[in-house]
């Protein structure tokens, strides 16, 4: 532990009772000093105690730049006030190829950062990730809502051909988001549906009541399409458990199968009526999905929804205010079908490059409570982690947002992230597209995926 932190813990009897005079003298670099907020300092005094790596340093890597990289470090700090080791971290915005290449040269970090599993397994599979310790899967049980889907995502195949738990994930978006204008509800007297059952009939009468219900914009550059998957996933996970979603993101089941089909058309439902889209459902393709959401705000409103994940609002007009202008709510399951309440999202996965005993000390400070609770008092990502106070988050919105994931009975990761590159980020996007604009029946679209499928193996 180093002297700094032990001044900390020295200046009060009692850390949670630590004075602001005394917290900012000793760690004034720190965001939130020692001592204050709410979060769980007697258990990082804990970790303090049984880690000592003064003089040491860790290097981590990952695809994090800017001010994204500048709120990992500040996560990081705390893990070196704690420890007295040195962290450094690099970014870069080809991070998927510079792994690669550092794996190839011989030069890995000492911990990767990775934004989505997929590349992680692959590297799990050739032996260059280190195995977490046999306990951790027990406690992403204990800590996490939804924990064994969370155990499950973090644990691909070794080179053995069995799965270990290989990482620790923190900072994490939601999909299953319908965001809407409170003002324009009001206005219609529409309550929140509660079901897909409701929200079918709330489409319904909007569409007797001369109102369009969703925004809907496909386009994205050269990722034009992938609004689209999201739907499905959401979909598939709403009409078949789990395990299928999971076959089918592997391609234990193809993509033409029945289910599958079946999820497509579910997502066909709303995006090829002409009536329940902004536009018609030829246009999605040509509305970029950052304009897709303006119509919510226009007087009178074009449209009265938009699914889309935590992160929109990033790309709102000026001026609007969230909770006031424009509120989400959870993209709901059917209550017929006695699937629970699952959630489709992002999240990023931490793991060892280098057996190290600093790189395991690390992991462990992962699985604190502080770096989650961090996470979400800085107000850009959210986490499972049910021993964070909703009292941690930066905002309102970002408790409404934690309040679904926490619900969560299953969380799964967006699945064409999953997939061979070819596949979620290629045939997948553009198979959508021709479907959503009435090239292609779901069958067809289906039978073109898995034949792209097929012809990689």
């Amino acid at each position: 532990m180093t002297s700094k932190f032990r001044t900390a813990l020295f200046c009060s009897s009692a850390i949670l009772a630590a004075s602001l005079a005394c917290a900012a003298s000793a760690d004034s670099h720190l965001r939130f000093p020692i001592g204050e907020g709410p979060f769980d300092w007697a258990e990082f005094q804990a970790f303090a105690d049984s880690h000592d790596f003064s003089g040491q340093t860790l290097d981590i890597a990952g695809a994090g730049t800017g001010r994204d990289a500048d709120l990992l470090r500040e996560i990081f700090a705390y893990f070196a006030e704690a420890t007295g080791a040195e962290v450094k971290y690099s970014g870069s915005d080809s991070y998927e190829q510079d792994i690669v290449i550092a794996v190839q040269a011989g030069t890995p970090p000492d911990v990767a950062l990775f934004p989505q599993p997929g590349l992680a397994a692959d590297l799990a599979k050739q032996g260059n990730l280190v195995p977490l310790a046999e306990d951790t899967q027990q406690w992403y049980i204990d800590n996490f809502a939804a924990g064994e889907s969370w155990a499950d995502l973090a644990s691909p195949t070794g080179p053995d051909s069995k799965p270990h738990v290989y990482g620790i994930f923190n900072a994490v978006d939601v999909k299953s988001l319908v965001w809407y204008s409170p003002e324009a509800f009001d206005e219609n007297g529409y309550d929140i549906p509660e079901s897909m059952e409701e929200l079918k009939t709330l489409t319904d009468t909007m569409v007797d009541d001369g109102l369009t219900p969703f925004c809907l914009g496909l386009g994205a550059g050269a990722g034009t399409g992938w609004p689209a998957t999201d739907w499905v996933e959401d979909f598939i996970l709403r009409t078949q458990p789990p395990e299928v979603y999971d076959q089918w993101v592997k391609n234990e089941i193809p993509f033409n199968d029945p289910r599958v089909v079946a999820a497509i058309e579910e997502y066909g439902y709303f995006a090829r009526n002409d009536d329940y889209v902004d536009g018609g459902s030829s246009a999605a393709a040509t509305i970029d999905f950052r304009d897709s959401p303006d119509g919510l705000f226009e007087f009178p409103p074009k449209c009265m929804m938009h699914r889309q994940a935590s992160f929109i609002p990033t790309f709102f007009p000026d001026g609007i205010v969230i909770g006031e202008d424009a509120d989400f709510f959870y993209f709901p399951a059917y209550e017929g079908k006695d699937l629970g309440r699952p959630v489709l999202g992002s999240g990023g996965l931490a793991t060892i490059m280098q057996d190290k005993p600093i790189a395991h000390a690390f992991m462990a400070f992962l699985q604190t409570s502080l770096p989650h609770a961090l996470t979400a008092a800085q107000g850009k990502t959210l986490t499972p982690h049910t021993g964070v106070s909703l009292d941690a988050y930066a905002n309102d919105t970002g408790r409404a947002l934690a309040e679904i994931l926490l619900s969560a009975t299953t969380f799964r990761f967006d699945g064409s992230d999953l997939m061979p590159g070819e596949i979620g980020t290629d045939a997948f996007w553009n198979a959508m597209v021709e479907y959503t604009t009435g090239s292609l029946t779901a069958d067809e679209a289906a039978a073109a995926i898995q034949a792209r499928w097929d012809s990689i193996r």
